[in-house]
């Protein structure tokens, strides 16, 4: 593999899948939790929510820090803090202090995705378009989220739920190992020298602010609490805005944002895929489940064909990227997106089972094309000296996708799953992929420079 070595790639991919794999694998201990603690099962979501809400915060903040401080050295920073908190956290004598847990394993395990792709770009020289190392990172984080709740289930079993922790354990601390081993050191970096202050600390406070006030308030969409905090986002967006054009090297570089284009699309459509794919991941299930009568584990290995064609079509993605570039891969990933999804609404109570797996045949495919395409879009886009940050920005959207599909869910399964529910979804996600296909078209029709070469 030219540029990236195997055993870089290799440290680097075991810190990535740790983010993904916690934010899927506590789901299926939400139940045992809410007896242990003796919480309501509505509140012991917030083990999820407040993972979800600390990462969007945490990506890009932890990017920013790589950018100034050394990849090499957040990295391993962040995968030491979530050993520590993944031997303390069963310890945890309420279930305050286990969300408290989640929310620092969330800021941990964040620094290994943006602070990663810096090492993978800084390893090519950035001549390159590292697609090999780019779709294993892919693969893996799309293998660690879809086995989750499996892996999970496997752990709740055998040793309950302080080992859905205590598995961090051992693969945080052979990623230690082999990062201080394999991982080369971080160049010295411009802005190192002056520290913090190089960090714009209130640009960082106001966008936390703004974001956990959107995402929040977009969680608990429907309460009192809900419409406070939607209501205070544009003041704080305002704030924020006022702060970065003001700051000389500004968190949320609103300057670099509006000369870069290109960049602002990679992040709007990378939250747009997220919404559509995490609709359907989320919500087929619970309709097969509540409509069609299977259960669990039969809507479980029902949804599997999405993952598991994803990660097939991965690597193809990745060769078509090397002959004809990202704009061709997100194309075909965005009209196959648009199929799928209109095939959701052929769905209803006798659809055949032969058509129920073809769907979901079919709403695999474009998950590993977009994700390798907008990933390789970002490599193109993102400006040398923010790599990092942009690489947690684009993580940053993602949950924001996600959170976006679960208001979604809540709107349409309000009472509970229904076909009708099920086909308003899918004709919004229609539009959602048609917008998708021209953002694709257009967007990357020309490179605002010449395009590397794929490794």
């Amino acid at each position: 593999m030219q540029g990236v070595s195997r055993r870089v790639l290799f440290a680097i991919v075991l810190g990535t899948l740790l983010n993904p794999l916690n934010s899927s694998m506590i789901a299926v201990a939400l139940v045992t939790l809410h007896h242990e603690f003796n919480v309501d099962l509505g509140g012991s979501t917030w083990l999820i929510s407040g993972f979800y809400l600390a990462g969007a915060v945490a990506q890009p903040l932890m990017g920013r820090i790589a950018d100034i401080f050394g990849a090499r050295r957040v990295f391993l920073g962040g995968l030491s803090v979530a050993c520590v908190v993944a031997f303390l956290a069963p310890l945890s004598p309420s279930f305050g202090w286990l969300v408290a847990a989640r929310v620092v394993q969330a800021f941990a395990t964040s620094t290994a995705y943006p602070s990663g792709l810096g090492m993978i770009r800084a390893a090519s020289g950035g001549r390159n378009l590292p697609g090999q190392a780019l779709a294993t990172m892919s693969v893996a984080a799309s293998m660690s989220a879809a086995l989750g709740p499996t892996v999970g289930g496997l752990i709740l079993s055998v040793a309950g739920w302080q080992g859905i922790f205590l598995i961090n354990v051992p693969i945080t601390a052979l990623g230690i190992v082999l990062g201080l081993r394999w991982l080369p050191a971080s160049p010295p970096s411009d802005t190192a020298s002056a520290g913090v202050a190089a960090l714009d600390v209130p640009g960082v406070l106001l966008f936390a602010a703004t974001l956990t006030s959107l995402l929040a308030g977009l969680l608990s969409l429907g309460s009192t609490e809900s419409w406070v905090l939607l209501a205070g986002v544009p003041f704080l967006a305002l704030l924020l805005v006022v702060q970065e054009l003001r700051a000389a090297s500004p968190f949320f570089d609103l300057r670099l944002l509006a000369a870069n284009p290109v960049l602002i699309a990679v992040f709007m459509q990378f939250a747009a895929v997220t919404f559509v794919f995490y609709t359907f991941f989320f919500g087929l299930p619970i309709w097969l489940e509540e409509i069609r009568g299977f259960d669990a584990r039969a809507a479980g290995l029902l949804i599997l064909p999405v993952t598991g064609l994803g990660v097939v079509a991965t690597p193809i993605a990745a060769a078509l990227i090397t002959r004809r570039g990202t704009r061709s891969a997100l194309v075909i990933g965005s009209i196959v997106l648009f199929a799928g999804s209109a095939l959701l609404l052929t769905f209803g109570p006798s659809t055949p089972l032969v058509g129920l797996i073809a769907v979901a045949i079919v709403l695999g495919v474009p998950n590993g094309f977009n994700n390798m395409g907008l990933q390789a879009a970002l490599y193109e886009a993102a400006p040398p000296a923010r790599f990092s940050w942009a690489g947690g920005q684009f993580q940053t959207f993602r949950y924001v996708g996600a959170i976006l599909s679960s208001t979604l869910l809540a709107a349409a399964f309000r009472q509970r799953a229904t076909t009708e529910g099920l086909h308003a979804m899918a004709l919004l996600l229609v539009v959602v992929s048609i917008v998708l296909v021209i953002a694709s078209s257009v967007t990357h029709r020309a490179p605002s420079r010449p395009r590397p070469t794929v490794a």
